[in-house]
């Protein structure tokens, strides 16, 4: 199984930014669609962005407008930058890539996927 790396997590205070990158090593997922979760202590794995082999990105309501999901031109690394960043936002952040799960949506609870990294926690306080 190919290995995901997420990175760039850490600690920032409300208001603040953070941008998380998912590294494939040694692979490209060029037929795969790409996302974002996280989870918080006690509650279900959310599903918070992706994008599509064709470009496409969704997004969560709860971060719309303050996240963008892009990718390199090689599609070797996958980005979050999140900004405008509250406490609810903390979590442990996690990227996936399958073949299928193209909505963010499908990157909630309940779903499985081809490929997925360890995570890299986000936590927002004062």
């Amino acid at each position: 199984q190919v290995p995901l790396v997420e990175s760039g997590g850490g600690s920032v205070q409300p208001g603040g930014s953070l941008r998380l990158s998912c590294a494939a090593s040694g692979h490209t997922f060029n037929n795969y669609c790409m996302g974002w979760f996280r989870q918080a202590p006690g509650k279900e794995r959310e599903g918070v962005a992706a994008i599509g082999t064709d470009g496409r990105t969704t997004y969560a309501d709860s971060v719309k407008g303050r996240f963008t999901i892009s990718q390199d031109n090689d599609k070797k690394t996958l980005y979050l930058q999140m900004n405008s960043l509250n406490p609810e936002d903390t979590a442990m952040y996690g990227c996936a890539a399958d073949l299928t799960a193209c909505y963010y949506y499908e990157y909630n609870a309940g779903y499985e996927y081809n490929y997925r990294g360890q995570g890299t926690q986000v936590t927002v306080s004062s």
